[in-house]
């Protein structure tokens, strides 16, 4: 099974894609953390995004792609992977379409969590991540001297930057110029399963599963 979940920025796409991996034993193929070991572990694709990282620029999609490619072809995609942040663009959606062909393309399906823009800044704002281990929680949940559920940190958990309201707004200004088109290059060449983002995480993942076993 071969699936891209799709979504504005913190609408929940992360969270669902590692517990839909671990329930379909997938791969979970997150942008983010394979370009940060290609460059780690100075692969071909890597050594190219480490220069141009370290020169202050943003990454091409080309690189990115390569990048995406070496991954899927790795063992622990053979039965399949969730992509979770990629495409993130037309051009990204092109190069993952020429991908897909070269390498086992499969049945795709693409996940798309729905959720008011009020709703994604509310969530977002209010959120602090520990500084150690990445979880992620509502203020109102974090007190003085709170001990982190994940990792047992005291007092670890911050505000990032880009949670700030006015930063929100413009990553969701970007997502609808950019990112948003890509849903429509998919509405004929994947099976689209749109799922309400704004419910709790376990009845996004009922809902995500009952969808798919219908298809």
């Amino acid at each position: 099974m071969q699936i891209i979940i799709f979504g504005a920025p913190g609408v929940g796409k992360g969270t669902q894609a590692k517990i839909l991996a671990s329930k379909l034993n997938l791969a979970h193929i997150s942008t983010g953390d394979i370009l940060r070991d290609a460059i780690k572990n100075e692969t071909e694709m890597g050594l190219k995004a480490k220069e141009i990282v370290q020169s202050g620029g943003l990454v091409p999609d080309e690189i990115v792609g390569g990048i995406v490619k070496e991954t899927l072809k790795e063992e622990r995609c053979k039965n399949g992977f969730i992509l979770d942040g990629f495409p993130r663009t037309l051009n990204q959606a092109e190069i993952l379409s020429k991908i897909l062909s070269e390498l086992n393309n499969e049945k795709l399906y693409l996940i798309k969590l729905d959720a008011d823009d009020n709703v994604i800044i509310s969530r977002l704002s209010n959120r602090l991540v520990c500084s150690q281990c990445g979880n992620i929680l509502n203020k109102d949940e974090v007190t003085e001297y709170f001990k982190c559920p994940t990792c047992g940190a005291i007092n670890s958990y911050i505000k990032r930057k880009d949670d700030d309201e006015e930063v929100i707004k413009k990553r969701l200004q970007v997502y609808h110029e950019t990112t948003s088109p890509v849903f429509d290059y998919y509405k004929d060449k994947a099976y689209i399963i749109e799922v309400d983002g704004t419910q709790s995480i376990e009845n996004v993942t009922n809902d995500i599963l009952k969808k798919l076993n219908a298809n």
